[in-house]
């Protein structure tokens, strides 16, 4: 969670309370074989952008070494070899995407990685973003950027500021994702490519089919505030039925399956160790308990909660879909109360007699209601060190049991020790091996994971849900 960002709580009809996410600024052109300064600069500028929304750079020099050892096939069996020498970096987030631009750079997050379940699919991901710039997909959606700024601009002479803000997001969110033409030519230039770099044909397939599931499990769990996650790779690539079908006529032109590599052996050993899920130092979930060991605080979520870390706050929801919870904080102001703070307009239909100061484990806090539409917000802003912890909760009926419930998730707010914060670790990605007797439910059982370990452990090994475990096959599970 990146705490200093705060942004909208939204939940069904919920007004928003501040701000929307920023899209990324179209990539240029594809470059000819001597690069200009100028591209260089580019270049340099959008690696920095990238890796400031996705956590960094992440360490992990067996699976870059051999994503690396992928993009060299892919390369020589491109539709331009040797043009432009492509180079990945793999990005520290849990959030399934990938990105490739002009000047060679080639992103992947470990959130990919652990969905991948062999060679076939990581090399299928890395050829479709590379034909991507290959068919000048992203030079294209520039020019539409540039169009669309134009027009924003006239917009905010014409009407006022306000306005041409709208239209300024609505513009960059109606040209942030490749086109569906676009999407299935990439598909199919990637299928050839990585079949004549001697790959499995159908992996792109396979990793179409992982991502539907994927969006699956996360609306069941979360519902449908996950599309206000952001930059994950569904809602820049969607998954469709049309292009999972389109992948495989692809491959069947090619030829039938069980052609070409898969190396799951290979690819399980290189993402073998590979941090799964939140970035500990950034906070991480466990069940209903929330821990941020740099920010040194932890709480816990009432009976009940989904917990979600992201790059915006900790998101909470009840699976009945009525109940809801955001943590975010913003930098303490430099004068005034909090009263005055909880007063400054930051939340809309707020009651003013509600407003009360407490203790919260000897931090100074404030809690008060609002209520805007059909929802009722239970809120309570607590202050440690230069910060401010912002704890919301929204329900459609502030009942007796939701109060009790509401007041003891804030009571469990607390600063954690030194000890505390330097034991915390995340979670990462091993490799078990399947014994006699073994089946999908025990290796699952050995999984660490926030909610349905059986249903994680079948999606990140691409098993369908009565598909038996092989005796000696080695599969992905999520441990401490």
């Amino acid at each position: 969670m990146t705490l200093a960002v705060a942004c909208a709580f939204t939940l069904a009809s919920c007004a928003e309370l501040e701000r929307q996410g920023q899209l990324f600024a179209p990539v240029p052109p594809s470059p000819t074989k001597l690069v200009s300064s100028k591209a260089e600069n580019r270049a340099s500028v959008q690696h920095k952008e990238l890796l400031a929304q996705f956590g960094g750079e992440y360490q992990a020099p067996a699976a870059e070494r051999y994503l690396n050892e992928i993009l060299a096939k892919l390369a020589q069996a491109s539709e331009t070899p040797g043009q432009t020498a492509y180079k990945v970096t793999i990005l520290n987030t849990p959030v399934v995407n990938a990105f490739a631009l002009p000047s060679g750079n080639l992103y992947v997050t470990r959130g990919l990685l652990a969905l991948a379940s062999d060679a076939s699919e990581a090399a299928a991901v890395m050829a479709h973003e590379i034909a991507h710039v290959t068919l000048r997909h992203s030079a294209l959606r520039a020019e539409k950027e540039r169009a669309a700024a134009l027009i924003s601009q006239a917009a905010s002479v014409i009407q006022s500021r306000q306005k041409g803000e709208e239209e300024r997001s609505k513009q960059r969110l109606s040209i942030a994702s490749f086109s569906r033409q676009q999407e299935l030519d990439a598909d199919e230039t990637g299928v050839r490519v990585i079949a004549r770099a001697g790959y499995d044909p159908y992996g792109a397939s396979r990793f179409l089919t992982a991502l539907g599931r994927s969006s699956e499990l996360r609306a069941a769990l979360y519902g449908k505030r996950k599309d206000s996650a952001g930059f994950d790779i569904m809602s820049t690539h969607p998954s469709t039925p049309e292009r999972v079908a389109r992948a495989i006529g692809i491959a069947r032109q090619i030829g039938a399956p069980g052609i070409g590599s898969r190396d799951r052996a290979g690819y399980l050993a290189a993402i073998n160790g590979v941090a799964f899920g939140d970035d500990p130092m950034e906070g991480f979930v466990r069940d209903r308990k929330f821990t941020h060991p740099r920010l040194r605080f932890a709480f816990i979520a009432p009976e009940g909660f989904l917990l979600e870390n992201s790059s915006e706050a900790v998101f909470g929801v009840r699976q009945a879909d009525n109940e809801a919870l955001r943590l975010d904080t913003v930098r303490a102001p430099q004068s005034g109360s909090l009263e005055a703070y909880v007063a400054s307009g930051w939340v809309d239909g707020l009651l003013p007699s509600s407003v009360k100061k407490i203790d919260v484990n000897g931090l100074r806090a404030i809690t008060a209601v609002a209520r805007a539409g059909e929802w009722n917000f239970r809120l309570a802003v607590i202050q440690s060190g230069d910060y401010l912890y912002r704890l919301i909760f929204a329900a459609k009926a502030l009942t007796e049991e939701a109060e009790k419930e509401f007041g003891e998730s804030i009571a469990s707010f607390r600063a954690l020790t030194p000890e505390e914060a330097r034991e915390a670790h995340g979670l990462k990605i091993s490799v078990a091996t399947a014994g006699i007797g073994d089946s999908a439910e025990s290796l699952a059982a050995r999984m660490t994971t926030p909610n349905r370990p059986l249903e994680y452990f079948r999606l990140l090994n691409g098993l369908e849900e009565n598909e038996p475990i092989v005796t000696g096959e080695r599969y992905k599970i999520v441990t401490e």
